[in-house]
C-alpha cells in the first residue's frame, strides 16, 4: 500500500495577514498539542495570540476548560486587561493574564505566548545554573533563553513587574526561564511559539534526566557549543515544518479542535 502523500503549505510571505479563523484554529491546536504532550498544569496556565486588526485584541483559554477540551470556538477574546471582550458563558482569569499582556504589549513582534509548568521545566527553573549545553537540542538554545526572578504569584497587585517581565525577555529572546516558576516562549505565530515550547521542555527533560543519573556530566567546549548554536540557525523554518506536521496529526486523531 503506497504511503500517503502530503503537500506542505509554504512558509507565509512577508505581507501575509492571518485571519481571526486562522489564529483561532492555529490556537485551538496548540492547547491539544500541550495537552497531547503532557505539558499541562489541570486548567492553569495559558496560551494566548494576538488577533489581527486593529486594537490590542487577544485570544485565551476559557477558565476551567482542560486544555483538551479547548476548540477554536471556545477561545475568548479578551482585551490588553485580560477583560472578556465577547459574550461568554465561561469566566476568564484577568490574573492569569498578567504575563501574557505584559509581553505581548512590550514585544510588538510577540504575537503568540506560551507559558507551562511542566515537572520538567519547574525543576530546571528550580535550579541556579539554568538550562545546561548538556544535548545538540539543548544547544539550539544558547543566547535565546532570559531568566526573570521570582517576584510572587503574578497579578495585579504588583504591576511593576510587567516592566521587568518585558526588560528580562529583552528584544530578541524566543524563551525564557520564569525562576521558580515555569517556562514561557514567544513567536510572531503560533507555530514559532510551540516550536520553541516542544524543544525548550525538551531541553530541560535532557538536563533533569541526565542529572539524576548522578553521574559526571559531559559538555562540549564553548567553541563547539557556539558552532552548534550558529547551525541551528541556517536554514531555520520558524517551526513551519513542525507545525504543519502536528496539525496533520491533529486533523486525523481530534479534528474537533478546529469547531
Amino acid at each position: 500500500m503506497d504511503s500517503p502523500i502530503f503537500e506542505v503549505p509554504a512558509p507565509p510571505g512577508p505581507h501575509h495577514v492571518e485571519t481571526e479563523e486562522s489564529v483561532r484554529q492555529d490556537l485551538a491546536a496548540a492547547y491539544r498539542l500541550i495537552a497531547y504532550f503532557g505539558m499541562t498544569d489541570t486548567v492553569y496556565t495559558h496560551l494566548s495570540a494576538r488577533l489581527p486588526g486593529p486594537g490590542n485584541r487577544f485570544l485565551v483559554n476559557p477558565y476551567g476548560l482542560l486544555f483538551e477540551e479547548i476548540t477554536a470556538s471556545s477561545l475568548v477574546e479578551v482585551d490588553a486587561d485580560g477583560e472578556p471582550a465577547q459574550a461568554t458563558s465561561w469566566p476568564v482569569n484577568p490574573a492569569g493574564f498578567v504575563i501574557h499582556s505584559a509581553i505581548h504589549m512590550g514585544r510588538p513582534d510577540a504575537h503568540c505566548v506560551m507559558h507551562t509548568h511542566t515537572l520538567a521545566g519547574m525543576t530546571v527553573a528550580a535550579q541556579q545554573g539554568g538550562l545546561l549545553p548538556l544535548n545538540q537540542i539543548s544547544m539550539e538554545f544558547i543566547d535565546q533563553v532570559a531568566i526573570h526572578e521570582y517576584e510572587g504569584v503574578a497579578d495585579d497587585d504588583n504591576l511593576s513587574e510587567r516592566n521587568r517581565l518585558v526588560r528580562d525577555l529583552g528584544q530578541a529572546n524566543h524563551c525564557m526561564i520564569l525562576r521558580n516558576h515555569g517556562l514561557l516562549t514567544v513567536g510572531a505565530t503560533v507555530a514559532e511559539a510551540f516550536y520553541w515550547m516542544y524543544y525548550l521542555e525538551q531541553a530541560c527533560q535532557i538536563q533533569i534526566t541526565s542529572q539524576s543519573t548522578g553521574v559526571p556530566l559531559a559538555m562540549p567546549s564553548e567553541a563547539v557549543q557556539r558552532r552548534t548554536a550558529a547551525q541551528f540557525t541556517q536554514g531555520a523554518d520558524h517551526g513551519w515544518l513542525v507545525w504543519q506536521a502536528m496539525r496533520r496529526k491533529l486533523d486525523r486523531e481530534q479534528p474537533d479542535y478546529r469547531s
